[in-house]
This record gives C-alpha cells, structure tokens and sequence, in this order.
C-alpha cells in the first residue's frame, strides 16, 4: 500500500501549533480537527473547511487556557463528538447530522483524574485513559462512567479494534492491556498482553496482532499471545525519531505510524502471511506528526504535526472501473469501496469480516447489487439500501447463477441446491434441493409485514417438483406444507405475512392456499392481466371479464360479460381497452380510465391528481373505498389538507373537523417558528392519536415534557388504566387524586363492575364485594367470597350473596357457593334446578347415591330435548333405559349403535318396534330387506338345522341365495371356527374354502402344525408363496429349535445359506460345515469353517483351520471381508510373515473408508509409507502427505511438494504454487509452467528472483515469443502488458507500454492509450531512480503527443519538479506551473515567473503582463510600439518608471531621426536629473542643431522647448552632485545654444532686429565644436550679409565653401583657419558627416563670393574693435585675461569701459549690452504678439530677473 499526498488542509505556523487530536466520522463525511488553540474545525471528506466551534474549560474562571485537549472520537452515528480534555472532564457535543447545526453539549463526564486519551467504541462505550492508570467507560446515554480496571502507570494511549468490541490500553511502564466491552465471537485472552520495550505512544490492533513503537525507535508486532511476530528496528538510522502515533486501517490489514518528518505504514500480506513495510513517507518540514486518523471507508489518511500542519493521503491499492459505471477501490486486500460513478451517488464499504483477500467484484441485477468473491466467502450487497452481507462458501467452481428478483433476498442456485441470503446477514439463511429456478416458481417473504408478534416471520415456497410445492419455515428450517396439486404449476407467489399462497397451474387456474388452516380453493380459472401501469387487476372467469380497480377491497369487483376469451390489455392515448378475441374478430372493452389514473396517481403521490378524478366520480360504489384509501395514504403521507377533504367526502365529520384542528395547530406553529408545521410536536401526537397508536402519541409528549398532556389524552378516551399506569410509573404528584377521579366516573358512568375489580384488586374486598352486587352481578360477588374464607365464614355475607343468586336464578353459581358453606342438599338442589347435572350427579355420588340413575335419566332427557341424541345416549344407558337410548340412537341416526342396543332388548315386541328403521339404514341391499330381515330374527335356528343335518352345500346355496356375501362368509367362517376347535379340520376345511377363505384354512393347518397340509394348500391356493412359505416355517422351526425340520424346509426353499446361518446361530457348526459342503461346494465350506474358527478364536482357530489346511487362505479372507482383527489374531499365532501384508491391505480399507490418519499408521506398519503418502497426495491433503513424507519417507518430500503445486497451480492459486516449488527446490518448473501457460510475467519475475542466470536466455525467448506475436500486433504487446501489470511487475509493464511506437502501429489513439496507461502505472506503482528513468524516457514522449498534463503527473510522482513546471508551462498551463512551484519546491517560483514573463512578452499580451511584471510589460508595449499606451502606463507608477521609458522612447525617435518628437517627450514629462540620460538630453540637442530647417521663425517653439529643457535640468543640476562640474558646464553651453537659436528666430519676426539676428549668428560660431560648422558659417555670412556687413559676410561664407570642400573630402587637414586669429572661434572642430546647406544655396554663396573676391570695395578680413579683437570675441586682448561675459541677448562680449554700462542681472555672471538689451524691449514693445516676449520672459527666468521691464 502507498500513501499518496492529496492536499494540504491546513497550513503550518511559523512557531509550535501543535495538532491536538484528528477523527473521522464513522459516515465518512466529516473530518473533526483539533487545533493548538482549542478549537475544533469540522472539514468535509474533500477536506474543505465547513465549520468549526470552540471547546471549553470545566471552571471558567481558570480561562480558556487552562488546559489542552488529550482525544477526540465521533459517535457511532456521527451526530456528535467527544472531547477529552486535561482538566478532568469529558465532554460531549451534538453536531447534529448537517453542516451549521447549533453545537450544544449534551453530555459531561467529570473526573478525579486528568483525562489522557480518548476513543469511542462501535458498540456505543466511550473509553478513556487517566493520568492515575485507570480506564473508564463512559455512557452517554445514561451520563454514568464507571471504572473497568485500574493500574499504576499512566495511560498513553488506547487503540480499539476492528470491530469496535474491545480495545488495547498502553502505559508509561510499557504494558499493553487487552480488554473486551462486549462478547465477541473472535475474543482472545483478556489482561495484560505484554510489556513493551518504551512506552507505547504508538499503539493499534490490526488484525490477529498488537503492534507497538514508542521512544525507543522500534516498531513491534506481537502475536495474540505477546509473542514478538516481526520487529522492525530504526535505532540505527540516524534519521529516525521517536515515534509518537499509530492508526489503524479499518480493514485491520495496514497500520500508519507517525514520527518526526515521515510517515510509515506497514501491511499484511495475506500471500506471504506476514507483515511487510512500505516505502515510506518523507515529509520535508512536517515536523513531528501528532495526531493520525484513517478514514472508515479505508480510502484517506489524515496527519497533523507539531507546528499545525494537517496533511492529506490517499491510501488505496488499485482502481477498476465497472462498465464505467462504477468505481471500483481497493483500500486494502480485504476492503473495497464500491462506488457509482454518477453525481451525488454514494458508494459502499466491501468489507471481508474474516479478512480474506477479495479478488473478484462484479455489480449485478439492474446495477442494484453486488458479488463479490473470496478464497472461502461470497460477499454481497444491497447498492440501493446499502447492506452487506458475507457468508462461508467453498470452493464450487464458480459456477453458480445469483438471481436478485427479490428485493430482500439473494437466491444462489448450484447444482441443484438452491441457497438464500438474506441482504445484511452473514449467514446462510436456509438452503434447500430443488430444480426448478424460474423466479415465478420460488416466492421469499422476510418480515414483510409487522405482525402482533415478535417472532420472525420468513418463509419460502418453492417447487419440489412441477406437481408439489413445498413451503419452508426459514427461522426454524421446519417444512411447514406441502401441497400437491394435480396439474403443472407454473407460478407461486406467497402473501406478505406469509400466510397465504397464490399459484396458477398450466390450466390457468389460479388457486389460493391457506397455509394456517391447510385450505386449498380455486378462486379463478383461465388467464390474469395487471393493468400497465397501475394496480388493476383484469381476470376472466368464464364468459365475465372481472374488473378490480382498487384490488384492496376484491369484493368490489366490476363484471361485464363478455363471449370469447381476453387476449391483451392495451393502455394508450389515454385509453385503457381489455382486447377480447371472440371467434375471427377481436373487440376492444373500455376500462374506465379516471378509476386506473387514480391508482396511478396514488402511487405517483399525485394527490391532487386523484382528489379531482375521485370528484368526478361522484357517487359510483367504486369511490368510497377510493377515498378511504386515498385518506389513508395521505395521513401516511402527513398530507393533512388532502386527508381532510377525504374524510369529507366520505362524511366521517368527526376526522375531518379533528384533521382541521389539526392544521390550524400546524399552521400556527409554522407561523410562529417560520418552519414547517409538521415539525410540531403536538402535531405529530395528533396524528399517532388519529392512527390510533397512542403510545406513540404517548411517547412523543414525554419527549416534550408534557406529562399532563399525555393523561389528559387517555383520559380524553376513557383510557384510565393506561393514564394511571403512566403516572404511576412517573411518580405524578397527582396520581391518588388521578385514582378517586377515575372511581368516580365508574360510578358516575354506572361501571360498578369495573369499580369493583379495581377495589378488589386493592384489597377492599367489603367494597368490591358491595359493587358487584349493586351491579347484579352476583356470579363476581359468588366468586370473590368463595375465594376468600374470611368472607365466607361471614354467614350474613354468604346469605346476602346466596339471595342475590337465587334471585337472578343463578343456581348454578349458588349452587358452588352452598358446597362451599357445606350445605350439600341446599347444594344439590340448585345444581338440579340449574340442570348442572355433572355437578349433581358428582355431589349425589355421596349425597344421595340413590338419585345418581334418575338424574341420569333426567341428564339424558335434557339433552335430548336439546336435540344432542348422541350425548344422551349414553346417559340413558347409565340410567337402564334401554327403549329410551334406543330412541336416541335412532334418532341420531347412530345404527351401529341402535344394532348394539337391540341385540341386549330381550322384548320381541319391543324390537318390532324399531327394527324395521334400523334395518333400512343398515348396509345391506333393501332389495333383501323381507328376507334378510327373516334370517336377522330366526338365525340360530337357520343355522343350527344344518349344523344339525351337515349339509354345507345346501346351507350354502341357501344362504348365499337370501344373504349378502359378507353375511354368508361371516356365518360359514363362524361355523368353520366351530368345527376347528372340534378338531374336524377336514370339514372347516371345507368351509374355509366355501366362502372362499383359503387362507384361513392355511392358518388353521399352521395353528395344528400340519405343515405337510398347510403346504398342500399354499401349493393350490399360493403356489407363487410356496418358497416364502417354507422360510416361514423355517423359521419358526428355527425359533423353536426343531433343527433338522428348519434345515428341511431351508433346503426346500432353496436357502441352504438360511440353513448354515441357523446352525451358526446354534453353534451347530459341524451341521452348518456340512450342509455348506454338500449344498454350498468347497467355497462355501471353507467360509464356514473361517467362521467356525472366528467363533473358537486363538490357538484353537489356528489348529482348526491348520486341521482344514486353510490357515492362509483364511487370513486372506479375513482380510478381504474386512476382518483386519481376526486375521491378525490368525497370523500372530500360526503365520507371523502375513503381518506386515495384513497392515497393508487393513490400510488400503481404511483409507477406503476416509479413515486417512488411521490408514496412516497401517501404512507405516507394513513398511509402506510412501502409501500413506500417496494416500494423502490422492485425496490432496497436502499437509498431511508433507508430514508422512518427512518423517518416514523423506524422499517422498519433493514429490508431494510437486503434486500440490500442480494441484494448486490448476485451481490457480500461483502465489501458493510458487512456493511449494521453491521448497521444492525446482524454480525451472515454476517457469516452465508459466511458460507453457503463457504466463511470461511471472516466468520471468520467478527467473529474476531465483533463478537469475537464466534470465538473459528466458528473456530472449520472451522476446522471440512476443515479437512472433506481437511485433506485428499492438495488441498482442497491450495484452503481455496488462499481464505484466496484473502480476505487479509494473516496471516490465511499463516497458513494454513504452514500446509501443510509430514503428508498431499507426494508429495515434493507440499509442496515445498505451503511453497514457504507462504513465498511470508509473505515478502509482513505481519509485525511486526506476520511476524516474521511467519518467524522464516517458515524458517527453507525452509532451509529443500533447498529453501535457499527464507528463507533469509522471514527473511529479518521481518528484522531477522542475521538468513538471516545464511541462506546464510548455502546454502555457501556468496555473499549475505556478502551484506545482508554489506547493513542493518555492525556489522555482521565481523561474516560473520569469517563464510567464518571457511568454507574456512573446505573445505580446502587455496586459496580463503588467499584472505580474509592470516592467515587463512596458519593456512590451515598448518593443511593441505602443508608446503612448507604454508611457500612460508608466505614468502610474512612478516617475522613475515613467521616464525610463520616456528614455527608451527618445532614443528610439533619435535613432529613426526623430529628434524633435523626442524633445517633445521631454517637454511633456520634464527631463529628470537622471545620470544615465544626459546622453539623450544631448543627443537630442545636438540633432536639433544638425537640422537646416530650423532657421526661420517658425522654428521658435522647438528651440524654445529645447532651451527650456535645458534650462530646468541645469538649475536642477546646481542643487545636485553634478553642480559646477565639467557637466553641467557643457549643459550650460548647450543652453546659451539653444537660446542664442531661440532669440534668433524670435528676432526674425522683426525687421528692426535683423542686427541682433546677425550678431545672434556671429556668436553662435564661437560654438561651431558642437553645431556644425558649416552650417553655422553660413548661417552667419548670409545674416550678416543681410545687414550688409559684407566684410564679415565674405569670410564666413568664403570659409563655409572652404568647410564644403573639407566635408567633401572627408578631411580638415587643408583648412585655413587665419581668418580667425583674433576670435574666440575654435580651431579644432569636428568634421560634418554631410552638407547642410543644398547644393542650390551653395552655388549661390558661391557665386556671391566671387562676385565680392574681385570687388576691392570690400575688405575681406574681420573687422577688429578697439581691443584689437573681432567684435564678438569674448577673449581677453593679451589673451592672458579674464573672458569677457556674453551679452545674455547677442552673445557679443558685454565691456562695461568707455562709458558703457551693462544691464546686469539678479543672477552673478549674467548681463546684457544695454544697446541690445533696448533694442529688444522696443521690439518686445512694438510687437507684443511676436515671441520676443517669450524670450524676454526666459532671460528673467533664466538671469533672476532684470531691474525693470513689462510686457504689457
């Protein structure tokens, strides 16, 4: 057995959060859990949490701490829980049987000891341990404990067994103690079993053992007796702790024990006979396991542990499914659960009680009942009412036939026996012989019907043979009747009770027998129909079609008369016709419908269905029974309205207005308690009331507490007795005043009678005495008196009496009561007034004797006036009235009697009388009446005249001439008779053979031993009885010892033995010598002569037989007749060498006779053992044979060890048959026939075990067998595997599942199948490294063939955790992934995850992605392009997260050229002082400069944007790490660029600007080592150019074609830089990748060079101010200096000598020329809608402020 892990119920705790206790229900639906914090939780059979209630202490004022739970156990029915707890107490609560039900204790069991361990026996006892050693029981239903032994040593533990009867204690000292509650049929010794190493923490009793393990890491079995059976001893393993729990499974066959992280369970091998251990359990982190239960089906193992954790496991042997109807699941080798597959359906327990190994179940009868089988038991089962039953059945072959017609009863049929077993009995009921097994001809009735009596009542009616019917008494196997009947039965069905049987014949008659009274009547001839659906019934007796519509009352029946005979019923369309077939034609009479649909109704519980059809019907005869059966069933039904309307109808206003009481009391109650109002108590009595069982209305007032209500309603009915016992029996205060209230009514009610008996019965006998006589009845008052003598001496009391009956005439009565007082002529004289006349005639014997004959013929008078002639006769016979008994004799028509009457009448006249009327009546022929009454009066004188004469011929022809025949012989016998004892025998003679009566004669002969004459006779008369008549005389000559006439008439009848035997007999054995040898021959003479010399015996046999020389040959006779004695006495005395022979040939009798162990030791006499042997391997009992063999043949051994296992291996019992030939010694025979039976699994599990050499060569035999089969046939290689699974080599089954491939077969669905199978195998059966080779060949297999999930099991199974998450998440399950890596290895959540992430990403689903990874999934939508939809998303979680991807997304546009865009993104969202994109904010400026189209004044606002960009990370800068940095240097410098561009192209849109717009570009070349250069060059020559500073205009454009050139050639070696000495332009600058001016504009710069280059009006050098530098040079003049600062509006060098004064700004280090600085303000003035005033806007923003200025 292994435990498979199913879930976990409850979750550990951090810290200790030990599981108290853990139990299941006994109904298998609730799991009770007892947790650290005194709770209990209740979970259902999945383990789902359902409810849960505290427990609490027995003093609360100790707190809820104050103790800890020690047990908990269900109760048999599951309704409540008890709860042992430390504090001294027991508590039981009721849970009821439904989920949420109030908990409520209803029992308390305190205690002077603190309670230590708990459990609940089946049979209703709660048992439990104390900290002092004793052990209690508890009974709840009386709230009483009581002590059943006491001991030293605390109690540890307590385990019940299998069949809840007793139960095993385990003490701190070690001792184990068996105790019994109950008897048992299997009870061993009870006290102390044995004492155990440690104490028994872990304690079971599992089936025929007691296993124990405590501290000492041992696990022991001991046998009943306290012997060690098999120890299992962890001490060695270091990894093993104490073990602290066992339970047992229910089956007894497997018990789990519990210690630190592993759980172990060890189980019973029926095969092996003995205990083995499984693999077990590992649980990482459990801790130490603290409380085990098994669940009562034996499917699930539950286990708590120290920290809280429950754990889950199912524990279950195989699985088989039934027609995929049931499931099939085997939780040990004796158990099964047996359960139907559909929703909501629940299954059964097959369970073994003798613990057999059920290997065969099978569902049978409409899926309704189940067989299963046993070595030595059949099991079956009701499915629907869930009883089971399991009888001894021995081996028959399997070939019996199980019918369950009968909803009771199961009836088996083999070989002629049929046997019956009552559903939830574990006995045969009855078996009986019969051959007939046609369910119509065999009806069982069991306790159909409650009957007044407690007996049971079973009976059984079955046919003896198609004629007899025999009826059986199955409680007492007493053949009740049996009935023959005169034509074949065909059908025979009994009545509830089983009083009564129904059966029809071939004839179609239907015939009812009363089995009570022995009565057999036909009721009805011809054919029987049932009405489809309904309970109708249609017969036909002659030509009257007979119709019951309500069967329940027959003789309401309903005729139509019909001509022909009924063929069918047909129900259809609302139609129900009787089809009758009269001549050629068949016609159709119509039932009437509404009376059948009422039936229907009723049994459809459609009550108002038959309320309407029953109104219809009006006042038809048919409806009043209807509506008395329709009320009844609905007062069953608790259908009140319905019953009420019912009693309505049939006008019974008494019920109806009790039923309206009724309801309105329901309704009431309903309102009140917003419930069902049949849930009402006083409801229910009413009803009980209404049904007249007020005892049960009795019963539920008491359980209400309403004593009074209970006497009031028997007083309501006049039922004081049963009022009066009831409150007596509760002891009522009011029960005397109940009594005086009761003796009132009486005597209001004038029930003196009653009264009086009650006063009897209390003693008053004056008052009783006084009311029976005031009630006339003196015959009470007679009685009372006479039995009490005190009264009776009382003469005023005997007189008052005495007038009482003489007044009422009872003079019988007073009549008794004279005797009494002894006045006997008083006496005698009432009893002749009362006619009393037995009384009379009895007293007269002694009182007046002479009266005795008149009072018998007054006696007979009376009884002849009273027409009772028979009786009188007699009396007046007693009385000598002879005419009188005669009359009466007549009269009754008694003529024997009158014959017998007149012989004695002496009168002639007298006789004449009546002798004519009795001659009339006698049995002779009126025809002979004149004559035969002649010859009746003068019969002597007829009769003596030819006695006289001696003429018989004539007599004879006379006689039988007027005389009948009988009275002829009668006469002439008579006569003969005469002449016999005369001793004429001739002559009577002659008259015996007149009558004819020639056996008298015969007789008559023998009577005067005349044989030779009586011979005469037989041989005329007789001749076939001549040989039986000479044995007759034989023996009778024989008996009286006249020997030589028996020997003579022997001889003559031929039985000359009969002549030996008699001379035997007498001893006469030289007589019997030799009548054997003259008429017998020489073999007869020699038996005799044995015979002879048996009955001499010792030394004188053997001279005697010496004598004969027949010594030998009589000890063989002996022998051969069995006379083993007389032979050994023989040839101990006269022939010692024929011992041993004589001990053979007495052994082979003996073994003859089955006498096998005395045959035994003959055998071993004679020197034969091997006999014996043989003997015993003949009748296979192999034991014995075994142990003859090994102690007198022990060559024989091997022999008989072969037999039994051929004779084991043909019934098919392998296990045993393999051992028997490994005793043996002879493995190869095991193999050789599996093999030739083409067993190869077993073949090759035995090579592997025993014979591993021959393995290769056996294997490759297998091979070529299979692969000649199978290589071609799949199913050839599914067939070998499902043997290799049913023998349990599961690992070769799954190997050869797994060859199974493309190459085998090209049907998918089969290997589909075959890998799927092996899959199963793999996660059941197999472990360690061969399961996970297994899995990891197999798995990626099903991930082929997209079996995903069942790849995840198999690795799962051999804990391959990782390639079960892969598996998973390559079928994209990533639920299970997640739990798989969640529930058993954490570490890989985190590797799941990023799997999901990947996965989520490459399916591009961004929104379940950003539910586990926001990052991801904008990394997503960022790969994706959705960008907006990234940065929104971004947005909401944080600016860090947002302006990564702002980041991403910049770069993204500057790599596709869209550097603008990406200056938007960061006006949009700000530019973060993030290090890591100061790249981008540079890179975004420097493409921006690269751009020739952002010259003119459109391009304000993206320069504006890019210098405001510029301007906040700057300033943010300064309050950062960076500030004053060579970085933040050259952010500043992209920001003066960016606002000298900004300013430029603002101060385009003003004409009067065009000189700062000039300047703005001068200035910008000072920066031509980041804006490029030739775009700069020639940006500033045009707009100087512009303001005709042409000087200026000619060398920047001269030196942009000479940067065009440059570019060009992709060098800057060849380029003059004179021009530009004295500025502060920089010399090394980087070379342009490409023009950014068009080839157009340079040919016009070009050309406008030229046309300059030859105009000598135009200098061609800079300018230079009165520092001897350009203009716009911000350098020092003898460059040693400070630079000058740019003009914050120009960029030109603001010089503060010579009178200029700057505009200086809040911010050191930031001016403006004031020239420029006005110029700018005029324009911003003059235009304020141009963007100078944005510019101006910034310088303040950007300087501090300037002293003064406005826009407005």
């Amino acid at each position: 057995m292994q435990l498979k892990h199913l879930k976990t119920i409850m979750q550990a705790e951090d810290g200790m959060a030990k599981i108290a206790a853990i139990a299941w229900a006994p109904n298998n639906v609730k799991l009770a859990i007892c947790t650290s914090d005194r709770v209990i939780h209740l979970f259902d059979e999945m383990g789902e949490k359902r409810d849960k209630f505290s427990t609490k202490p027995v003093k609360p004022k100790y707190g809820k701490k104050s103790y800890v739970i020690k047990g908990l156990a269900f109760s048999p029915d599951s309704t409540k829980i008890a709860v042992g707890q430390s504090d001294n107490i027991i508590y039981v609560y009721k849970i009821g049987e439904e989920w949420g039900e109030k908990k409520v204790i209803c029992n308390k069991f305190p205690q002077q000891s603190a309670v230590t361990c708990l459990i609940w026996l089946s049979e209703g006892r709660i048992i439990f341990g104390q900290a002092d050693g004793k052990v209690r029981s508890a009974n709840h239903k009386n709230n009483k404990s009581q002590t059943l032994y006491a001991t030293d040593s605390y109690v540890v533990s307590l385990a019940s067994n299998p069949r809840g009867t007793g139960f095993l204690s385990g003490h701190a000292d070690g001792t184990i103690v068996r105790y019994y509650v109950i008897e048992d049929s299997t009870m061993e010794q009870q006290g102390r079993v044995v004492v155990h190493s440690a104490a028994p923490y872990a304690l079971a009793w599992p089936m025929g053992h007691v296993l124990a393990a405590g501290c000492d890491r041992r696990v022991i079995l001991y046998s009943r007796d306290g012997l060690v059976a098999r120890q299992f001893d962890y001490s060695r393993d270091d990894t093993e702790k104490e073990f602290t729990v066992a339970c047992c499974s229910p089956s007894g066959q497997a018990v789990a024990v519990g210690s630190f992280d592993r759980l172990r369970v060890f189980s019973w091998s029926p095969r092996k006979s003995s205990w083995e251990e499984n693999q077990a359990k590992e649980i990482p982190y459990l801790y130490t396991i603290t409380a085990l239960s098994w669940k009562r089906d034996g499917s699930r193992v539950v286990c708590g542990a120290l920290c809280g954790a429950v754990e889950m496991f199912e524990s279950v042997l195989k699985r088989t499914l039934w027609k995929n109807k049931f499931e099939m699941t085997y939780v040990g080798p004796s158990q099964v659960l047996v359960k139907p597959l559909a929703p909501g359906s629940r299954g059964v327990i097959l369970k073994s009680h003798y613990g057999y190994e059920i290997d065969d179940v099978r569902i049978m009868g409409r899926d309704n009942y189940l067989v299963a089988r046993t070595s030595e038991t059949v099991l079956l089962g009701d499915l629907q009412r869930n009883l089971l039953s399991e009888v001894l059945w021995t081996h028959t072959g399997r070939n019996e036939k199980f019918y369950f017609d009968n909803p009771t009863v199961c009836l088996i049929f083999n070989a002629g026996e049929l046997s019956l077993v009552e559903y939830g009995q574990n006995d045969i009921l009855g078996s009986v012989r019969t051959e007939f097994m046609n369910p119509h001809q065999i009806s069982v009735r069991l306790n159909e019907r409650h009957l007044n009596t407690a007996e049971n009542n079973k009976k059984l009616a079955y046919l003896q043979d198609l004629k007899t019917i025999c009826i059986v008494d199955l409680v007492y196997g007493t053949t009740v009747s049996q009935i023959t009947h005169d034509s074949k039965i065909d059908w025979l069905e009994l009545n509830e009770t089983g009083r009564k049987l129904l059966f029809r014949d071939k004839k179609m008659r239907l015939t009812l027998l009363d089995i009570l009274r022995d009565q057999k009547n036909s009721i009805l001839n011809f054919c029987t129909f049932w009405v489809p659906g309904s309970d109708v019934v249609v017969a036909q007796s002659r030509n009257n079609l007979c119709v019951w519509y309500n069967i329940n009352v027959p003789e309401q029946v309903t005729l139509f008369s019909i001509k022909g005979e009924i063929a069918d019923v047909i129900r259809a369309d609302g139609r129900t016709e009787v089809i009758v077939q009269e001549g050629q034609h068949q016609l159709g009479y119509e039932l009437d419908e509404g009376l059948i649909e009422f039936g229907t109704a009723v049994h459809d519980n459609d009550f108002g269905r038959a309320i309407m059809f029953l109104e219809s019907l009006g006042d038809k005869p048919e409806a009043e029974a209807m509506w008395s059966n329709l009320a009844s069933l609905a007062v069953d039904k608790n259908k009140l309205q319905v019953a009420e309307r019912c009693y309505a109808a049939l006008g019974d206003v008494a019920q109806t207005h009790y039923l309206r009481e009724t309801i309105k009391i329901a309704d009431e109650y309903a309102k009140e308690n917003a419930g069902n109002g049949m849930a009402c108590p006083e409801v229910w009595a009413r009803l009980a009331i209404l049904n007249k069982r007020l005892k049960d209305a009795e019963a539920i007032y008491l359980e209400q507490n309403q004593l009074d209500e209970a006497l009031n309603m028997y007083q309501r009915f006049h039922k004081w007795d049963e009022a009066l016992a009831l409150a007596e029996l509760k002891s009522h205060p009011k029960y005397e005043e109940l009594r005086e209230k009761h003796m009132k009514w009486l005597m209001e009610t004038n029930q003196e009678e009653r009264a009086g008996e009650i006063k009897e019965k209390d003693g008053d006998y004056s008052t009783a005495l006084n009311l029976y006589l005031k009630a006339n009845l003196s015959t009470k008052a007679s009685r009372l008196i006479q039995n009490n003598p005190e009264m009776l001496r009382n003469d005023e009391l005997v007189a008052k009496v005495l007038s009482a009956l003489l007044r009422g005439k009872l003079f019988e009565q007073a009549g008794e009561l004279y005797e009494k007082v002894n006045q006997t002529e008083k006496a005698f004289e009432c009893y002749r007034k009362a006619q009393a006349f037995p009384r009379a005639i009895e007293l007269a014997r002694f009182v007046s004797p002479s009266e005795v004959v008149h009072l018998e013929e007054q006696w007979g008078d009376h009884l002849a006036a009273n027409r009772q002639l028979d009786a009188a006769i007699s009396h007046y016979i007693e009385a000598g009235k002879t005419l009188k008994a005669l009359e009466a004799a007549v009269g009754a028509k008694q003529w024997k009697k009158s014959v017998q009457i007149i012989q004695v009448i002496l009168c002639n006249n007298l006789l004449q009388e009546f002798s004519w009327e009795v001659f009339d009546h006698s049995p002779y022929s009126p025809d002979l009446a004149p004559s035969h009454f002649h010859l009746f009066l003068h019969l002597k004188k007829f009769l003596s005249v030819f006695d006289f004469i001696g003429e018989w011929d004539k007599a004879h022809k006379l006689a039988s001439q007027y005389l009948d025949s009988n009275e002829v012989s009668t006469m002439y016998i008579s006569q003969a008779k005469t002449l016999e004892e005369q001793g004429n025998l001739r002559e009577a003679e002659k008259l015996y053979l007149y009558v004819p009566e020639p056996d008298m004669a015969i007789s008559m002969y023998k009577k005067h031993h005349q044989y030779d004459q009586m011979m005469r006779l037989v041989n005329q008369h007789h001749s076939e009885l001549v040989q039986t008549t000479h044995l007759h005389l034989a023996q009778e000559m024989e008996a009286q010892n006249n020997w030589k006439g028996a020997e003579q008439h022997y001889l003559n009848a031929g039985d000359w033995k009969g002549a030996v035997n008699m001379y035997r007999a007498a001893s006469l054995w030289e007589d019997a010598y030799r009548v054997a040898k003259n008429n017998g021959g020489q073999q007869a003479s020699q038996q005799v002569a044995f015979l002879w010399a048996k009955s001499l015996g010792g030394d004188s046999a053997v001279k005697l037989l010496t004598k004969f020389n027949l010594l030998e040959t009589s000890i063989d006779y002996a022998c051969e007749i069995y006379q083993f004695e007389f032979a050994f006495d023989l040839a101990r005395t006269g022939m010692k060498s024929k011992m041993s022979d004589i001990h053979y040939k007495y052994a082979m009798s003996l073994e003859d006779d089955g006498k096998f162990e005395d045959a035994e030791k003959e055998f071993v006499k004679a020197g034969k053992p091997k006999e014996a042997v043989l003997m015993y391997v003949h009748n296979q009992d192999w034991k014995n044979a075994q142990r003859v063999a090994e102690e007198h043949d022990p060559v024989s051994v091997t022999e008989v060890l072969l037999g039994q296992a051929k004779d084991v291996f043909n019934s098919k019992n392998y296990p045993q048959f393999e051992s028997l030939l490994l005793r043996a010694q002879r493995p190869e025979l095991i193999i050789k026939h599996y093999q030739d039976s083409g067993m190869w699994v077993d073949a090759l599990r035995v090579c592997r075990e025993y014979l591993p050499s021959h393995l290769p060569a056996l294997q490759a035999e297998y091979d070529r067998e299979v692969g000649s089969k199978g290589s071609r046939d799949v199913v050839s290689v599914l067939a070998q595997a499902r043997e290799w699974e049913q023998s349990g080599e599961y690992k070769t089954a799954v190997d050869c599942l797994l060859k199974v491939n493309t190459s085998l077969t090209k049907d998918q669905n089969v290997i589909i199948k075959a890998w799927t199978q092996a899959a199963e195998l793999t996660t059941k059966y197999l472990e360690g490294q061969q399961a996970v080779e297994v899995a990891k060949v197999l798995g990626p297999r099903l991930l082929d063939i997209q079996q995903h999930n069942l790849a995840a099991h198999v690795y799962l199974g051999v804990d391959l955790i990782k390639e079960a998450i892969d598996t998973f998440i390559h079928a994209e399950d990533w639920i299970k992934a997640k739990r798989v890596a969640k529930e058993l290895e954490p570490s890989y959540e985190d590797y799941v995850d990023e799997r999901y992430k990947d996965w989520l990403r490459r399916q591009g689903r961004a929104e379940q992605l950003a539910d586990v990874d926001i990052i991801g999934a904008l990394d997503l939508l960022a790969e994706q392009g959705q960008w907006v939809k990234c940065l929104e998303t971004a947005k909401q979680n944080g600016s860090q997260v947002l302006h990564k991807y702002v980041a991403l997304y910049a770069t993204q546009l500057i790599k596709d050229g869209y550097p603008l865009e990406a200056l938007g993104l960061y006006v949009k969202y700000g530019a973060p002082l993030y290090l890591q994109n100061y790249n981008i904010y540079k890179r975004i400026a420097m493409d921006i400069f690269n751009m020739s189209s952002l010259s003119g004044p459109d391009a304000y606002n993206t320069w504006a944007q890019l210098r405001n960009m510029l301007l906040s990370l700057t300033e943010a800068m300064k309050t950062s790490s960076e500030a004053g940095s060579a970085l933040h240097d050259e952010f500043d410098t992209l920001l003066v660029i960016s606002h000298y561009y900004a300013t430029r192209t603002a101060s385009r849109e003003i004409k009067t600007l065009d000189h700062l717009v000039a300047k703005l570009s001068t200035s910008l070349l000072r920066h031509t080592d980041i804006i490029p250069a030739d775009k700069a060059f020639c940006e500033a020559g045009v707009d100087c150019r512009a303001v005709g500073q042409e000087s200026e205009a000619f060398v920047f454009l001269n030196h942009y074609l000479d940067l065009c050139e440059a570019i060009e050639e992709g060098n800057l070696d060849l380029l003059d830089n004179s021009d530009f000495t004295n500025t502060d332009f920089p010399i090394e600058i980087p070379l342009p990748a490409s023009l950014h001016i068009s080839s157009q504009q340079q040919e016009d710069i070009k050309e406008w060079v030229l046309a300059i280059s030859i105009d000598q009006k135009v200098d061609q050098v800079l300018p230079m101010d009165e520092r001897g530098l350009t203009p716009s040079s911000l350098t020092s003049p003898n460059r040693s200096g400070p630079p000058a600062l740019p003009c914050v509006v120009s960029g030109f060098p603001v010089l503060s000598d010579r009178g200029r004064k700057p505009i200086e700004f809040k911010r050191q280090g930031k001016q403006a020329n004031r020239d420029d600085w006005n110029k700018l303000m005029m324009a911003a003035k003059m235009a304020p809608e141009t963007h100078i005033t944005d510019v101006l806007s910034f310088i303040g923003e950007w300087c501090g402020g300037s002293p003064s200025f406005s826009f407005q």
